[in-house]
């Protein structure tokens, strides 16, 4: 079984460390990570989560509404439990709060979660991958970009206001402003539009699938190279944030949903899909955000190498665990 995983995971881990070497070797620097960032993020990504969304059809998603609410209620409720902890117990800043929480509740659905769940399940696993990947771009993807865009916004004024005089009146975050901003991201509306279209019934033409997917399969081999590149500039961390946010993602959230699901009598296919889903590694979009966000960049790329690393264990002990 450890082989079955690492043969899914590999291509990952070797794709990052093709990044790493570039930068290594002096053939990328870190400038032009914003470069391959901004492709990913405006063009690569949204096109292939737009198309990924028709993979499952209407009839498959409205059939596995259990493994839907599952799904939904891991992900979006560490990503809540892990926000608010970060905002009213540790007091951290809004932007890296909701990073973080990103960090230790989002599955690399996209990148990781094809090969990991397709040699597992066969064609069956395009529900949970397309499942897992709409419930990050409905609900955590949004939300990460909103409080990011308020936190830039609350830094930009303060910093504003250090350097006007003394007298000038309060600034206030335009906060619908900021949500607009946010929403009308590629990132968001694209596969948001994806979801409806499949909720109605819609069908993508074969020809438009082939000719959106040929740009939207770079995006995760893009995403995962720039991560190795990022790794490059810095030494990998292995800080009480990091390992705390990757226990959560490989461990803690796979963990409760297996024992959940059990006690409620769920077996497989379901109980796998499930579990499998949730143990896989960080979604690696977190670095770009943190790149574009200028926010825990270290921290963001130190956690998704020891994450993707440590998914071959972890998953592996799941799969054991539930035959």
């Amino acid at each position: 079984m450890l082989g079955q995983i690492l043969s899914a995971l590999l291509p990952a881990i070797i794709t990052i460390m093709l990044g790493y070497f570039a930068a290594w070797h002096h053939d990328f620097s870190q400038d032009e990570v914003p470069t391959l960032n901004r492709m990913v993020m405006t063009y690569a990504l949204p096109l292939a989560l737009f198309v990924g969304v028709f993979s499952a059809g209407r009839e498959q998603l409205l059939s596995s509404l259990p493994l839907v609410c599952f799904l939904l209620l891991a992900i979006v409720g560490t990503y809540a439990l892990v926000l608010l902890a970060a905002v009213f117990i540790f007091r951290h800043p809004i932007g890296l709060s909701a990073l973080r929480a990103l960090m230790a509740s989002g599955p690399s659905t996209a990148f990781v979660g094809v090969p990991v769940l397709g040699s597992l399940y066969g064609d069956t696993a395009s529900i949970p991958i397309a499942v897992g990947g709409m419930i990050i771009v409905i609900f955590l993807l949004p939300t990460t970009l909103v409080l990011l865009e308020l936190d830039a916004a609350r830094s930009e004024q303060a910093l504003a206001g250090t350097d006007g005089a003394a007298t000038a009146p309060p600034h206030r975050v335009d906060i619908p402003g900021t949500i607009m901003k946010s929403l009308k991201r590629p990132i968001v509306w694209l596969p948001s539009a994806g979801v409806v279209m499949v909720l109605l019934g819609v069908d993508l033409p074969q020809v438009v699938d082939q000719s959106l997917s040929l740009l939207g399969h770079s995006s995760s081999g893009v995403a995962l190279f720039a991560s190795g590149i990022i790794l490059a500039g810095y030494n990998v961390k292995f800080s009480v944030p990091v390992l705390s946010l990757v226990f959560i993602k490989n461990v803690l959230q796979p963990a409760l949903v297996c024992l959940g699901m059990l006690s409620l009598g769920y077996k497989d296919p379901i109980l796998g899909q499930a579990v499998v889903t949730t143990a896989l590694p960080a979604v690696s979009v977190v670095v770009m955000l943190a790149v574009q966000f200028r926010t825990a960049i270290p921290e963001a790329a130190s956690a998704l190498l020891i994450s993707t690393f440590g998914s071959l264990l972890t998953i592996s002990l799941f799969i054991w665990i539930i035959g």
